[in-house]
Protein backbone atom coordinates (compact mmCIF):
# COMPACT_ATOMS: atom_id res chain seq x y z
CA UNK A 1 0.00 0.00 0.00
CA UNK A 2 1.32 3.30 -1.10
CA UNK A 3 1.24 6.75 1.03
CA UNK A 4 -0.13 9.43 -0.76
CA UNK A 5 1.91 13.04 0.01
CA UNK A 6 -1.49 14.96 0.38
CA UNK A 7 -0.10 15.71 4.22
CA UNK A 8 2.93 17.02 3.51
CA UNK A 9 1.88 19.05 0.47
CA UNK A 10 -0.63 20.72 2.89
CA UNK A 11 1.31 21.45 4.98
CA UNK A 12 4.35 22.87 2.75
CA UNK A 13 1.44 24.99 1.50
CA UNK A 14 0.47 26.00 4.26
CA UNK A 15 4.06 26.88 5.56
CA UNK A 16 4.55 29.22 2.65
CA UNK A 17 1.13 30.81 2.99
CA UNK A 18 1.48 31.46 6.36
CA UNK A 19 4.68 33.60 4.97
CA UNK A 20 2.67 35.66 2.49
CA UNK A 21 0.12 36.66 4.76
CA UNK A 22 -0.91 40.03 4.45
CA UNK A 23 0.23 40.20 0.75
CA UNK A 24 -2.30 41.16 -1.70
CA UNK A 25 -4.32 39.82 -4.18
CA UNK A 26 -3.22 35.81 -5.36
CA UNK A 27 0.32 36.48 -3.30
CA UNK A 28 -1.36 35.53 -0.10
CA UNK A 29 -3.91 33.05 -1.81
CA UNK A 30 -2.64 30.85 -4.27
CA UNK A 31 0.52 28.92 -3.42
CA UNK A 32 2.29 28.96 -6.64
CA UNK A 33 2.24 32.90 -6.69
CA UNK A 34 2.73 33.25 -2.88
CA UNK A 35 6.05 30.69 -3.11
CA UNK A 36 7.62 32.98 -5.51
CA UNK A 37 6.42 36.30 -3.82
CA UNK A 38 7.86 34.63 -0.50
CA UNK A 39 11.31 33.65 -2.12
CA UNK A 40 12.09 36.76 -3.59
CA UNK A 41 10.86 38.95 0.00
CA UNK A 42 12.99 35.76 1.91
CA UNK A 43 16.24 37.07 -0.74
CA UNK A 44 15.43 41.14 -0.32
CA UNK A 45 15.66 40.33 3.60
CA UNK A 46 18.76 38.85 3.27
CA UNK A 47 20.27 41.18 1.25
CA UNK A 48 18.72 43.88 3.54
CA UNK A 49 20.31 42.82 6.30
CA UNK A 50 23.62 43.54 4.86
CA UNK A 51 22.93 46.51 3.54
CA UNK A 52 21.92 47.93 7.14
CA UNK A 53 25.33 46.73 8.15
CA UNK A 54 27.18 49.35 5.51
CA UNK A 55 24.50 52.01 5.96
CA UNK A 56 25.12 52.22 9.92
CA UNK A 57 28.93 52.07 9.09
CA UNK A 58 28.54 54.77 6.52
CA UNK A 59 26.70 57.03 9.78
CA UNK A 60 29.61 55.97 11.69
CA UNK A 61 31.97 57.16 9.71
CA UNK A 62 30.30 60.67 8.59
CA UNK A 63 29.88 61.33 12.15
CA UNK A 64 33.23 60.45 13.07
CA UNK A 65 34.19 62.75 10.24
CA UNK A 66 32.43 65.95 11.03
CA UNK A 67 33.31 65.66 14.23
CA UNK A 68 37.25 65.19 13.74
CA UNK A 69 37.11 68.24 11.49
CA UNK A 70 35.38 70.41 14.65
CA UNK A 71 38.85 69.30 15.65
CA UNK A 72 41.56 70.20 12.98
CA UNK A 73 41.29 67.16 11.45
CA UNK A 74 40.25 65.15 8.91
CA UNK A 75 39.06 61.11 9.53
CA UNK A 76 41.63 59.74 7.94
CA UNK A 77 44.39 61.51 9.46
CA UNK A 78 42.50 60.75 12.79
CA UNK A 79 41.85 57.08 12.24
CA UNK A 80 45.61 56.94 11.42
CA UNK A 81 46.90 58.73 14.74
CA UNK A 82 44.59 56.33 16.69
CA UNK A 83 46.36 53.74 15.83
CA UNK A 84 50.13 54.92 15.71
CA UNK A 85 49.13 55.79 19.43
CA UNK A 86 47.87 52.21 19.86
CA UNK A 87 43.81 53.26 20.68
CA UNK A 88 42.07 50.44 19.30
CA UNK A 89 38.18 51.76 18.80
CA UNK A 90 35.73 50.70 16.59
CA UNK A 91 33.53 53.52 14.64
CA UNK A 92 30.61 52.58 16.34
CA UNK A 93 32.14 53.63 19.79
CA UNK A 94 33.87 56.53 18.77
CA UNK A 95 30.50 57.90 17.07
CA UNK A 96 29.20 57.57 20.30
CA UNK A 97 31.92 59.82 22.25
CA UNK A 98 31.97 62.07 19.32
CA UNK A 99 28.08 62.81 20.31
CA UNK A 100 27.86 62.07 24.19
CA UNK A 101 31.24 63.39 25.34
CA UNK A 102 32.60 66.01 23.35
CA UNK A 103 35.45 66.36 25.49
CA UNK A 104 36.48 63.16 25.39
CA UNK A 105 36.56 62.87 21.68
CA UNK A 106 38.93 66.15 21.87
CA UNK A 107 41.24 64.21 24.15
CA UNK A 108 41.35 61.17 21.18
CA UNK A 109 42.03 63.72 18.71
CA UNK A 110 45.16 65.50 20.50
CA UNK A 111 46.04 62.22 21.25
CA UNK A 112 46.30 61.11 17.28
CA UNK A 113 47.46 64.83 16.92
CA UNK A 114 49.94 63.85 18.96
CA UNK A 115 51.14 60.84 17.31
CA UNK A 116 50.94 62.43 13.57
CA UNK A 117 53.31 65.27 14.71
Amino acid sequence: MRIKGGVNAKKKHNRVLKLAKGYRGARSKQYRVAKQSVMRALTESYKGRKERKRQFRQLWIARINAAARLNGLSYSKLMFGLKSAGIDMNRKMLSEVAIADPDGFKALCDAAKAKLA
